[in-house]
């Protein structure tokens, strides 16, 4: 299924001076099957699939009013991230706001000014991309339902959002939904798409529904190398086309799983995913390693937990030094009694976040 929401009619009306605001609040999401490799314009390799968060998310609000006088300048727009100017923030935005004339021309007639603030740490292996990206699609269909009277179905209004999320960031696609969603092609989903992510969430067993996430942020700090430089690095790399068919593979090993309620396989499926990508990582070229020795100390924690105690605890890294935990919110309990021990002492300044499986974005009202 391919789109094409260009549409040079989304354009207010000589006689209209809107002004106002919109807010939403979006989660960042944890991929189990890695997106890592892209092309065309934030196209994906291969296929992933993600479990939407809930404590670690991004709140914007795009507050819009009428321009004076519309100029081949471009976008007027004003941002402020947790409250100060961050200019490298607005430049990106920016560009990416220009990159979608085509399809919200309204954009140009407007003034816009986004606050935007995190519940997480930036740029430190937690997909802030993903959540913030997320968070300014679903505002901007918002404009679109208010301005121009679409979008009123639900699901053609999520559609929408996460390909407009996937323009600006590929993993914020996948935040528009609950529970867990899949992004890239593969046989076993129907409707998946390169262009938007699809909700995985019907055929999901509900022990993952209430899966809970413990973040151990050994860093808080930004990372070296960013995630779109990674990407990039994958179009040379000698493992690359090998790694894109084991993607496939393991999406096709994980969906049965996610449907049983099999932890040990979702679990072991999880934890090879995270270190694959860190290796893909290491043979780069040039190579980089974004673990910390602190990284390698909680994993050796965590395998001999379990295998000590027999309870499914597993553990995930995006694209940073910070480690999630998944497990089962029946063995909740003991395992954070564990944590609490052993783990978070190993956090920088004993930081982590106790997160979980969450419902998706929500539209904060006045």
């Amino acid at each position: 299924m391919s789109l094409d929401y260009t549409n040079q009619k989304f354009v207010l009306d000589t006689s209209d001076h809107p002004q106002g605001s919109v807010t939403w609040r979006s989660p960042s999401n944890l991929a189990i099957v890695k997106y890592w490799g892209k092309h065309g314009r934030q196209l994906p390799r291969n296929p992933s699939i993600s479990l939407t968060l809930d404590t670690a998310h991004t709140t914007t609000t795009l507050h819009y009013q009428r321009r004076e006088q519309v100029s081949s300048d471009g976008i007027s727009l004003d941002l402020m991230f947790e409250g100060v100017p961050a200019p490298a923030f607005a430049e990106r935005i920016r560009r990416y706001l220009e990159s979608i004339g085509n399809i919200y021309p309204f954009l140009r007639q407007l003034h816009l000014t986004i606050h935007s603030e995190n519940s997480f740490p930036h740029s430190s292996g937690i997909a802030s991309s993903a959540s913030s990206m997320s968070a300014l699609a679903l505002c901007l269909c918002s404009l679109e339902r208010h301005f121009f009277d679409s979008l009123a179905d639900e699901q053609e209004f999520l559609t929408k959002a996460s390909y407009l999320a996937r323009l600006a960031s590929g993993s914020a696609a996948r935040s528009v939904y609950p529970f867990m969603s899949a992004w890239g092609r593969h046989g076993d989903i129907s409707g998946s798409s390169d262009e938007f992510a699809v909700p995985y969430t019907d055929a999901l067993h509900p022990s993952f529904k209430t899966m809970r996430n413990a973040i151990l942020i050994v860093s808080s700090g930004t990372k070296a190398v960013s995630s779109s430089a990674g990407h990039q690095l994958m179009e040379t790399h000698p493992y690359a086309a090998t790694r894109y068919i084991q993607a496939g593979q393991r999406m096709s090993q994980l969906l049965p799983a996610l449907q049983h309620g099999d932890w040990d396989l979702f679990g072991q499926i999880t934890e090879n995913e995270a270190l694959t990508l860190h290796a893909l990582m290491m043979a780069s070229n040039p190579s980089y390693l974004l673990m910390k020795p602190q990284s390698l100390q909680l994993i050796d924690a965590i395998r001999s937990f379990r295998a000590d105690t027999g309870l499914p605890v597993y553990f995930s890294l995006d694209a940073g030094p910070n480690l999630h935990v998944l497990y089962p919110d029946e063995h909740a309990d003991k395992i954070e009694s564990f944590l609490e021990a052993e783990c978070i002492p190993v956090c920088e300044n004993g930081v982590w976040i106790a997160d979980k499986a969450g419902e998706g974005p929500k539209e904060i009202l006045e």
